[in-house]
C-alpha cells in the first residue's frame, strides 16, 4: 500500500441514522473538534501521549515483525498510531468520523506508507474474520456502545498467535495524586478545551466517559471474559492511562 490521496479511503455506510443517538452524538463531537484534535491531545497531555503510544507499539512490534504480518488500528481518529503501525507492517485504520480521517489522509499524501484508511464502525468492522496479526484501539474503546461488543470484535479480527493493544485513560492508583487528576480532569481541563476547541460538550464527555470506563482490573477480566489469554497491564503516567494486553 502507498499513501492515498487526500481523497482516497474505502467508506462504508455510517450515516447518523444507522447509529444509536450516543454514537451519532459521539461522532458528531469528533467531528466539530477534529480541527484542533491532535493540537489539544499534545497539549493538555504535555505531550506525553507521543510516549503513551510508542511504548504500544514496542509492544506489538514482536507481532509485526514476522513475513506478512498485518496491523489494524480501531477508532484509529487522525491516524497517529496508524502511522507508527505502518513503519513495522502494512496498516488499516478504521474511524467512523470523516472529518478525523481526512486529517488523516492529509498527513499520509505523497508519504510511502502502507496505510489504508476506511471510514466504519468499530463494532461492525467490514474485515473477515482472523484477519490481523495486531488490533490496537487508542483513547476509542470508552466511546463504543459496548466495551464487550468492542472487545469480542477485536478477537475477531485477530489471527490466532495475534495480540490486541488497548490504550485508554484509566484510574490513577496514588491516592493524592488521583485527587489532584481528579480535579485537573474534571474542573480545568474541560475549560481549556472548551477555549481552543470551540466544544463545550466534547470536554465535558471527556471526564464523564473516563470515570465510567471501567479500572484497570475489571477492563482486564472483561478481556479474558471474551476470550484473550496472557491479558495484562500497563500503569502509564501513575494510571492516567493504561495499555492492556490480550493474545489470542
Amino acid at each position: 500500500m502507498s499513501g492515498p490521496r487526500p481523497s482516497d479511503a474505502m467508506q462504508v455506510s455510517t450515516d447518523n441514522q444507522t447509529l444509536s443517538g450516543r454514537a451519532a452524538r459521539v461522532r458528531t463531537m469528533f467531528a466539530e473538534i477534529a480541527p484542533r484534535y491532535d493540537l489539544l491531545n499534545h497539549v493538555l497531555s504535555l505531550n506525553i501521549d507521543k510516549r503513551w503510544r510508542r511504548f504500544v507499539i514496542r509492544k506489538v512490534a514482536d507481532r509485526l515483525r514476522e513475513p506478512g504480518s498485518k496491523a489494524l488500528d480501531l477508532c484509529c481518529g487522525t491516524a497517529e498510531l496508524s502511522i507508527e503501525l505502518a513503519a513495522l507492517a502494512p496498516t488499516v485504520g478504521v474511524d467512523f468520523c470523516h472529518p478525523m480521517l481526512a486529517l488523516g489522509r492529509k498527513k499520509l499524501y505523497g508519504r510511502s506508507l502502507p496505510v489504508e484508511l476506511v471510514e466504519g464502525d468499530a463494532l461492525l468492522c467490514p474485515m473477515g474474520d482472523e484477519s490481523f496479526n495486531v488490533v490496537t484501539i487508542a483513547f476509542g474503546l470508552r466511546n463504543l456502545e459496548s466495551i464487550t461488543d468492542g472487545l469480542r470484535e477485536v478477537y475477531r479480527l485477530l489471527k490466532p498467535g495475534g495480540r490486541a493493544a488497548v490504550l485508554e485513560f484509566s484510574h490513577p492508583q496514588i491516592p493524592v495524586f488521583r485527587d489532584v487528576f481528579h480535579f485537573y480532569f474534571t474542573r480545568v481541563l474541560p475549560g481549556i478545551g472548551n477555549a481552543v476547541s470551540g466544544s463545550s460538550f466534547a470536554y465535558r464527555y471527556l471526564p464523564e466517559s473516563v470515570l465510567a470506563f471501567p479500572d484497570q482490573n475489571a477492563l482486564a477480566e472483561a478481556m479474558r471474559a471474551v476470550g484473550f489469554s496472557s491479558v495484562s497491564y500497563y500503569n502509564l503516567a501513575g494510571g492516567i492511562a493504561a495499555v492492556h494486553l490480550g493474545d489470542k
